[in-house]
């Protein structure tokens, strides 16, 4: 993995309301590395497009994640208390790679992060990405589509989405990537258009 990342731009996508508006250019750039949350899984592949590496609690739509577990996808794979009868079907991902939220046990790892989201983000910083470009990781009252929250998880959700862009902010002042999105604007995180892409990816 630290080979696909290392000196090299990369797409971090998450799956808010503006991802619909990233297919387009994420398409595009065929041979960017995306580093991608699950819940944007489904958008990505509706539109032709296979992420390099799926950062999951397996909270996600786990029948394109199978199918997508038979390719050379890597999948990180969060493990925490609330999902753990689930891990029993990441175990025969062809890629995976465990994490969690505490100290590193044997070959699982804590790269940091808190939502799938900003999980992408820190382990792009951990293998040293020269530039990490954010896409549908809009961090707003509005909660996208394919996130699949229900009206009653509304606040929990807002809150989780708050501490990842927390996260991100106090990453921003610790890591060697130059950081860019294309969604809502994030303190430490230069707020660039579509159009501006192109020239931003010239490393």
């Amino acid at each position: 993995m630290e080979r696909m990342i290392r000196g090299k731009p990369v797409f971090v996508i998450g799956a808010g309301p503006s991802i619909s508006y990233s297919i387009p250019y994420l398409k595009r750039h065929k041979d960017i590395v995306k580093i991608c949350a699950d819940s944007a899984l489904v958008p990505l592949m509706q539109g032709g497009i296979i992420p390099q590496i799926v950062v999951t609690d397996l909270d996600g739509d786990l029948q394109v994640m199978k199918k997508l577990s038979k390719t050379k996808t890597i999948f990180v794979v969060h493990a925490h208390g609330d999902n753990m009868e689930r891990l029993e079907f990441a175990s025969n991902f062809r890629n995976c790679i465990g994490t969690t939220q505490t100290e590193d046990v044997g070959r699982v790892r804590n790269f940091g992060g808190f939502t799938d989201g900003d999980r992408c983000v820190f382990l792009a910083s951990h293998f040293g990405a020269k530039k990490i470009f954010l896409f549908g990781m809009d961090f707003g009252q509005r909660i996208g589509k394919h996130s699949k929250t229900r009206r009653q998880d509304r606040k929990i959700k807002l809150k989780k989405l708050r501490h990842g862009k927390e996260l991100l902010e106090w990453l921003a002042h610790k890591t060697s990537s130059e950081l860019y999105t294309l969604s809502k604007p994030i303190t430490g995180f230069k707020k660039i258009r579509y159009d501006a892409i192109d020239s931003k990816l010239v490393v």
